[in-house]
């Protein structure tokens, strides 16, 4: 039995629609384009439209694929497992896709600032393939240290077993540790935009926000993640281990502290083989955590321990009510 167009409901409205966008809405979206361009006038945030390209998070997150595919082969590379016959094959291919792809971004990042402050740039090719080309050379140790985070994992964790692959796969921390250390090499190289992409990519996908000027030794563990913030001016030794939520953080700043405590020590220190408990927090660029100690959960801190010490809060009275009373 043929339908009629009554059995679909009510009667198309296009006409009317199409008639309402254009007598309505059309003008409405050119009233607030103006609207928008005018109150930009004057607004430093909004000065820096310039038709030079600029890093993009879609290639952020290629550099990172990359990086993984060289640092870790055969784990990730989804076209063909990698074997002792092509592992060498494929690591020279990914690197010679990860030097073009880096050595444009960290160009369209050197270009954008220097044309934003000094006008023409003469020499940011040069610069941006050094640069590149210093990032491929730190890979190899960087390879090194990388495993020794994997493997302090495995000591750490008893849930990781011995399967370390498990830990390369699935742990976030090793993941964002990674970014870290990769965009590390950037912020030291001075360049600009990118390195902060690189790990504020690795904080939306992980939850753990480190910032790319941090100091973070080998041995480097982050149980879970989330939560986890390191600040900029940070400094990390060797073997230390941090659990979801902790936060190395800067004491209360003023309202102008982006310009007058800019470049200032303003994170904690933590030496060797610390290990700080879910929820900590940890205040201050005068404050020092010695040696061997642990920082309990929950813990606020804004000033110096000696190594060796024990930090906890003292266990809170409970109140038990029953509900059926």
């Amino acid at each position: 039995m043929d339908k009629t167009p009554s059995d679909f409901g009510p009667r198309c409205i296009f006409k009317q629609d199409e008639a309402r966008y254009t007598h309505e809405v059309v003008p409405r979206i050119k009233a607030v384009t103006d609207e928008l361009m005018e109150v930009r006038k004057g607004l430093q945030a909004f000065e820096y439209v310039t038709i030079l390209p600029r890093p993009t998070f879609e290639t952020v997150e290629l550099i990172c694929q990359l990086v993984r595919f060289v640092i870790f082969p055969g784990f990730f590379e989804s076209r063909q497992p990698a074997s002792e016959f092509n592992v060498r094959s494929g690591t020279s291919q990914h690197l010679s896709h990860l030097y073009s792809v880096l050595y444009n971004e960290v160009a369209h990042a050197i270009r954008h600032e220097h044309m934003r402050h000094h006008g023409e740039c003469a020499n940011c090719t040069e610069l941006a393939q050094d640069i590149a080309l210093d990032i491929l050379g730190k890979l190899p140790a960087l390879r090194l240290i990388l495993a020794s985070d994997v493997e302090a994992t495995k000591v750490g964790d008893p849930a990781a077993g011995d399967y370390l692959d498990q830990i390369i796969f699935c742990y976030p921390g090793v993941y964002a540790t990674m970014v870290y250390r990769i965009a590390h090499e950037l912020w030291v190289n001075k360049v600009p935009f990118l390195p902060r992409m690189m790990t504020e990519y690795a904080h939306g996908r992980t939850g753990i926000d480190i910032h790319p000027g941090a100091s973070i030794g080998k041995s480097f563990f982050i149980d879970h993640g989330t939560g986890v913030v390191v600040g900029e001016t940070t400094i990390i030794g060797e073997g230390v281990r941090l659990y979801q939520g902790v936060t190395l953080g800067a004491l209360s700043l003023p309202r102008d502290a982006g310009v007058s405590l800019r470049g200032a020590k303003r994170h904690p220190t933590l030496e060797d083989d610390v290990i700080v408990y879910s929820g900590a927090t940890i205040l201050g660029g005068e404050t020092l955590i010695g040696a061997r100690s642990v920082i309990g959960g929950n813990v606020w801190l804004t000033e110096s321990i000696p190594p060796d010490t024990k930090v906890f809060i003292k266990k809170p009275e409970l109140v038990f009510v029953n509900t059926k009373d």
